[in-house]
């Protein structure tokens, strides 16, 4: 295990009280859930696509989600360490630990074989990928459940998808906010509860595949010195234009078919996945992100179809199919080409 050079600084208690399964899970347990789940967090420099790891954490846990063990350690990103006003890891802190390629060995065996699982599973996943990719390396993770969307299909009622609302409402009190070893673990006790409740329903679980990146290139892109913080608390990177959509709208999205490139697609309502990055891979796969919604509006896509929005209402009358984000990112894997012109 590699040292945890926070805990003298802030000294935390990582474990969990183990619970004994009941007799009959065993029994009742659904033949297709994964065989064991890794449940990561990560701290950043930052959330835009060259941000870097700062230190990372995993709670290993079995079949029924019982904890195995933990891990945690600092993560030297050789460069700014960001809003250290949120994860509390300044320059000084770092400067002794690990790089990324010498902590892939032991993340690995931690990840081998298993669903990784963190909460907006998609950007823990992206970092972690982009990470072994610039080590040249492979992450051993084959699929990710995202415990807000396992927390939607489960119905629960949570007031907005934040950890600190799932770790609530299962009464699990958390230490250190933005501390990975402490999100972690808040995570893995929430998750256990959820993962008995899909169970005894025999529930699908909301697993999604997770391609690995085989190369990376990092471009020199040096981050700006400001005197006020270069973050903001309520996105992922500055707002900027978006690219015009180089395809033709090829009309509305058929319910049961798949998205075609230059559709029109708007959001809203709270997402799961950060808005931007949600309308960025949108616009990587070919989709014209809309502002509101219209008559050439192809599809809306929101988590709460009941809302009286405007764009919920405008859908409504013009006849516009609408979805919820799972399905979204579902459909996002596989996008039609346009259709050839002339």
């Amino acid at each position: 295990m590699l040292e945890d050079r926070m805990a003298a600084a802030r000294p935390i208690t990582p474990a969990i009280g183990q619970q004994p399964s009941p007799p009959e899970a065993a029994a009742s347990w659904p033949a297709a859930y994964p065989q064991g789940y890794a449940v990561v967090d990560v701290e950043t420099t930052g959330l835009a696509r060259d941000d870097r790891i700062v230190s990372a954490a995993v709670y290993r846990l079995d079949t029924h989600g019982e904890v195995e063990d933990h891990w945690y350690t600092l993560v030297n990103p050789e460069r700014d360490p960001g809003p250290v006003w949120i994860h509390g890891l300044t320059s000084d802190m770092l400067a002794a630990a690990p790089l990324f390629p010498e902590i892939v060995p032991e993340l690995s065996k931690r990840l081998e074989g298993r669903v990784l699982v963190a909460h907006n599973a998609m950007f823990d996943w992206s970092m972690i990928a982009r990470e072994y990719a610039r080590a040249e390396a492979e992450a051993p993770v084959r699929q990710r459940l995202c415990t807000i969307a396992l927390s939607k299909e489960l119905r629960l009622p949570l007031p907005n998808h934040k950890l600190e609302s799932l770790a609530a409402h299962y009464g699990v009190t958390q230490q250190h906010a933005h501390h990975a070893l402490d999100d972690a673990r808040v995570l893995a006790e929430a998750f256990r509860p959820s993962l008995r409740l899909a169970a005894q329903a025999n529930l699908r679980l909301p697993l999604l595949a997770c391609q690995p990146l085989t190369e990376w290139s990092d471009g020199p892109a040096p981050r700006q010195r400001t005197a006020a913080p270069a973050y903001r608390p309520t996105t992922w990177r500055p707002s900027r234009k978006r690219p015009a959509c180089p395809y033709p709208n090829p009309g509305r999205y058929e319910p049961g078919a798949r998205l075609v490139q230059g559709m029109r697609v708007a959001f809203s309502g709270d997402t799961s996945v950060d808005r931007e990055l949600l309308e960025d891979r949108a616009i990587e796969a070919g989709l014209h992100v809309a502002t509101s919604v219209s008559r050439l509006t192809s599809l809306l896509v929101t988590n709460d179809p009941g809302a009286r929005t405007s764009k919920t209402a405008k859908a409504a009358s013009f006849g516009t199919p609408v979805i919820d984000e799972a399905a979204f990112m579902q459909l996002l894997q596989d996008v039609a080409p346009a259709p050839a012109s002339g």
